[in-house]
C-alpha cells in the first residue's frame, strides 16, 4: 500500500520529472486472464492481510467471515498478504506453523469460491526498518543511515539504508537464491490448492536513486535493470514447482503518478501486469480533483506495458484514504469505469472492518462510497467477449459474447452484488440457476449470447 502524508506528496512531486503520459497508438487489445477451461476471467475483490501480528499470532486477525462476506457482496478474489520474515525467520528454516496458517486461510477462501493471489508483501523493505517483508537477516545496508518517519512512512523508502538494502536484494547472489527458494517453498506447498490463482512476486518494489536522477528516470532504470531480471529468476523458481499458476508482476509504485513503467519482458506464458492505482494527493487525505486528468493519465500510461508484451493487467491495490470527501462519489464512479475499460480486474485496499481504508464498517456494511465497487460482472465467460456495459443509475448490466464451440466450456458465470437481480439470456442460452450472488448461463455452441441483469 502506498500511503503518503502531505510532506511525502511534496517529496514525490519534486522528484518526478514533468511528464504527461499518453498512448501513442491504440495497439492490440489487452489479453485476459483465463482459467483451466479457457474461460475469460474477471477478478474483483480485496486485499486481505494482517500486518499487526507475526510469529505464532501471524494471520490471526483474518477469519472465515472475511471470505463469506466478500462473496456475499459479489467479490470473487482476494490478494492475501504473506510475509517472508514470517515464512523464513532464520536462513533456511521455514516455519511449518506459518504455512499451516496460510493453508487455513486458503481453505476458507475455497469454501466460498474466492480465488486467491499470494502476495509476497513488503513495506519499506522489512523488519530491519520497523515494517514487514524481507527478513532482517537478508537486509544489508553497508552502514548507511536510516531515520524513521513515523508520520510519513512512505518517505522512509528514500532513506539511504533502505535504498541500499534493495540494491543488495537485487544484486547479491546469495540473497537472490534465498528469495527464489522462498518462492519455491510457497509454490510447492500451495500449487494444488483449489483457491490459489497465482503469485504476486513482490509488493511495490523500489530501489536506489543515483545522484542527480529524478524519480521517474530512476524508477524506469530500476524496473528495467534490476526488477525485470528479478522477476525472471522468481518465475523460474515458481515454475520448478507450479506450471499453471499466474505470475503477477508489479512496477514501482511511481506508476501511480501516470509514469510509464520501464519493466521489460518476463519470459513466461502466464504473466499478469499488476500495477497499483494510487494518487499521492488522495493518499495524503486530500479530495479527488476531476480537472487534474489523473485517471486519464494513469490509464494511458498503465496500458502501454500490457499492450507491448501482450499480457493481462489486474490492478493489485487501489482506494483512497478518505472516501467520504465531496468528490469521492465521482472518483469511485470514474475509477470503476476506467478499470473496466482495460483490466481483467482489481483488488482494492482493503477488506477489513473499521475505518480508514477498510471496505466495510464493524457491522459489515459498506463504508461511504465503497458500495460503488459492487457491480454485476462476468466472473467467467465461456467464449469471446464482444461487449460489456453497466449503467449504475438504471441498475442494468449487459454482456454480449460469442459462445465457445462444441469442445469448449459452455458455462458462463455472472457475479451479482446485493440488491435482488433479475437475469435473462438471449441467443441460444439458458439461465440455469441463480443464488443471491451468482447466476450461471448455459449456451449453445458458437451462439451469440446477450445476458442482461436488472436490479430489483
Amino acid at each position: 500500500m502506498l500511503r503518503t502524508t502531505l510532506a511525502a506528496t511534496v517529496v514525490v512531486a519534486s522528484l518526478l520529472a514533468p511528464t504527461s503520459a499518453r498512448a501513442e497508438t491504440a495497439g492490440d487489445a489487452i489479453p485476459a486472464v483465463t482459467d483451466a477451461h479457457g474461460r475469460v476471467l474477471t477478478l474483483r475483490g480485496w486485499n486481505v492481510g494482517d500486518k499487526a501480528h507475526s510469529g505464532d499470532a501471524a494471520l490471526s486477525s483474518i477469519t472465515e467471515k472475511h471470505f463469506r462476506d466478500m462473496r456475499a457482496k459479489g467479490f470473487n478474489t482476494a490478494r492475501l498478504l504473506v510475509f517472508w520474515d514470517d515464512l523464513e525467520p532464520r536462513p533456511g528454516q521455514y516455519s511449518q506453523t506459518y504455512l499451516r496458517k496460510i493453508e487455513q486461510v486458503l481453505d476458507w477462501a475455497a469454501r466460498y469460491d474466492v480465488k486467491v493471489v499470494l502476495d509476497a508483501h513488503q513495506d519499506v523493505f522489512g523488519p530491519a526498518f520497523g515494517h514487514r517483508g524481507v527478513p532482517a537477516w537478508a537486509t544489508r545496508t553497508d552502514g548507511l543511515p536510516f531515520t524513521p518517519h513515523p508520520d510519513d512512512w512512505f518517505s522512509e523508502y528514500f532513506e539511504p539504508a533502505v535504498q541500499r538494502a534493495f540494491t543488495h536484494l537485487y544484486e547479491d547472489e546469495d540473497l537472490r537464491l534465498a528469495q527464489a527458494r522462498m518462492w519455491r517453498v510457497l509454490a510447492d506447498r500451495f500449487q494444488d490448492h483449489p483457491a490459489v490463482l497465482g503469485y504476486d512476486l513482490i509488493n511495490e518494489p523500489m530501489g536506489e536513486l543515483r545522484e542527480g536522477e529524478d524519480l521517474a528516470t530512476a524508477a524506469r532504470r530500476i524496473e528495467r535493470d534490476q526488477i525485470t531480471p528479478m522477476y525472471n529468476r522468481l518465475a523460474d523458481a515458481v515454475r520448478s514447482a507450479d506450471e499453471d499458476g499466474w505470475l503477477f508482476v508489479e512496477p514501482t509504485p511511481i506508476v501511480g503518478e501516470g509514469v510509464p513503467t520501464g519493466l521489460g519482458k518476463v519470459d513466461d506464458p502466464k504473466v499478469v501486469y499488476a500495477p497499483h492505482f494510487y494518487n499521492s494527493t488522495m493518499e495524503a487525505g486530500g479530495d479527488y480533483d476531476p480537472s487534474a486528468g489523473w485517471i486519464e493519465d494513469y490509464e494511458a500510461a498503465v496500458t502501454l506495458y500490457p499492450k507491448e508484451y501482450k499480457v493481462p493487467v489486474v490492478v493489485g491495490e487501489w482506494g483512497p484514504l478518505n472516501n467520504s470527501l465531496p468528490n469521492m462519489n465521482r472518483f469511485y464512479r470514474e475509477a470503476m469505469a476506467s478499470l473496466g475499460r482495460y483490466g481483467s480486474g482489481w483488488t482494492g485496499w482493503e477488506w477489513c472492518y473499521g475505518g480508514g481504508y477498510c471496505a466495510v464498517d464493524a457491522t459489515g456494511a459498506f463504508r461511504t462510497n465503497k458500495e460503488l465497487t459492487a457491480e454485476p460482472y462476468a466472473e467467467a465467460v465461456a467464449g469471446t467477449v464482444r461487449s460489456t456495459s453497466y449503467d449504475p443509475g438504471a441498475g442494468v448490466y449487459r454482456l454480449t459474447y460469442d459462445a465457445a464451440g462444441r469442445r469448449g466450456s459452455r458455462l458462463t458465470e455472472l457475479s451479482l452484488p446485493p440488491g435482488g437481480w433479475r437475469v435473462t439470456a438471449r441467443g441460444g442460452a439458458l439461465v440455469l440457476r441463480k443464488d443471491r450472488s451468482r447466476a450461471w448461463i448455459l449456451s449453445a455452441p458458437n451462439a451469440r449470447v446477450t445476458v442482461t441483469a436488472t436490479r430489483g
